[in-house]
């Protein structure tokens, strides 16, 4: 079992510099104690994400990490300049010597399209046709494409990735997408519901393994599970602290729809459970508790082939000092309890 983390850099109450400075070093601690990946995600607008510009923030990190590998979860591909995209991801890859992940998407928020001056409508469309851009300009050393919304002729690709043919590729919460395409995806959910994820996508993946333009075309693909976690030696702390936390999770991921008059609960998927924590521990969307428990719900996991598991330790208004907690706890008792699975 591979882990890997995710982060949202959430709005808290001490200045944006501070808050990058308390990450990085965490980060610096991540690489030395052998996580696998770093999630980022893109979110404008919206206290969810206090740094948006994922290959900025990601720059930032390859040059304080040696081993851990970094990725996008995701670029939302319709605000995006599909050739910007390609140089950003090509230059990534180079600087973090080849350690680039790159997760890829439209984005469940049509308030953030909409405040961007995008319309929501062609949202699909546009992350499509981006997609097919990039791809193509990934693998390729001149570039032909004529669509909706881009048109191009014999573009010149002069900058390719190091990781041949191109970084390992994120298409998450869609099976149906990822499995025939070649795409790796991650889920999160019980275990029950996990293990019939698990399933779907072998199938998917297996069958379409060799189809012509199958991204990286014949290789293995992986599906994790996502979990935000909070530690403690006690359990019911945890749940405490839990659920205060969780309130202010809610409040930053519901601000921007809550200003255009839609509930947490009229949110796709409902991630944040209407701000009802103990709800989001059912629906294993959480975790509270103690790091025996955490093995334990760890290698239910594995059991179904679910790899990796990419946990979220900053979340809510959870402080540098509290995180570092549950990350030492996860390092010292967790992870070498879990080294064989």
């Amino acid at each position: 079992m591979r882990f890997a983390m995710f982060d949202q850099l959430e709005q808290r109450d001490v200045p944006i510099g501070e808050m990058y400075r308390d990450r990085l070093r965490l980060l610096e601690v991540a690489d030395e104690a052998g996580f696998w990946c770093y999630f980022k995600s893109e979110h404008h607008l919206t206290p969810l994400d206090m740094s948006p510009s994922v290959s900025t923030w990601l720059a930032a990190v390859v040059a304080r990490t040696t081993n851990l590998r970094v990725g996008s979860l995701v670029y939302l591909l319709p605000m995006h300049h599909p050739l910007r995209l390609l140089a950003e991801i090509t230059t990534l890859d180079h600087l973090s010597g080849g350690r680039l992940e790159v997760g890829v998407g439209r984005g469940i928020s049509p308030f953030e399209h909409q405040l961007w001056g995008l319309d929501p409508e062609q949202g699909r469309a546009r992350s499509e046709e981006s997609l097919a851009v990039l791809l193509a300009a990934l693998t390729s050393d001149a570039l032909t494409f004529h669509g909706d919304f881009y048109d191009f002729d014999d573009v010149p690709i002069e900058q390719h990735p190091l990781q041949s043919p191109c970084p390992p590729l994120w298409y998450p919460g869609n099976i149906e997408v990822a499995g025939p395409r070649g795409f790796n995806t991650i889920f999160g959910g019980p275990v029950g519901f996990l293990a019939g994820a698990v399933e779907r996508f072998t199938e998917l993946a297996a069958a379409h393994r060799d189809d012509d333009g199958r991204v990286n075309q014949g290789a293995d693909q992986s599906i994790g599970a996502m979990v935000r976690i909070i530690l403690d030696k006690d359990e019911n702390l945890a749940r405490e602290r839990g659920r205060v936390a969780w309130k202010h999770y809610d409040a930053n991921i519901t601000k921007l729809w809550r200003r255009f008059g839609v509930t947490s609960s009229e949110l796709p998927g409902n991630p944040s459970s209407d701000g009802d924590f103990d709800t989001a521990l059912a629906m294993c969307n959480a975790f509270a508790g103690t790091p025996a428990m955490l093995v334990d719900f760890i290698s239910e996991r594995a059991e179904i082939g679910v790899d990796p598991l990419v946990c979220g330790f900053e979340w809510g208004d959870l402080d540098s000092n509290e995180v570092r907690r549950s990350m030492d706890l996860f390092i010292e008792d967790v992870m070498p309890a879990t080294i064989n699975l």
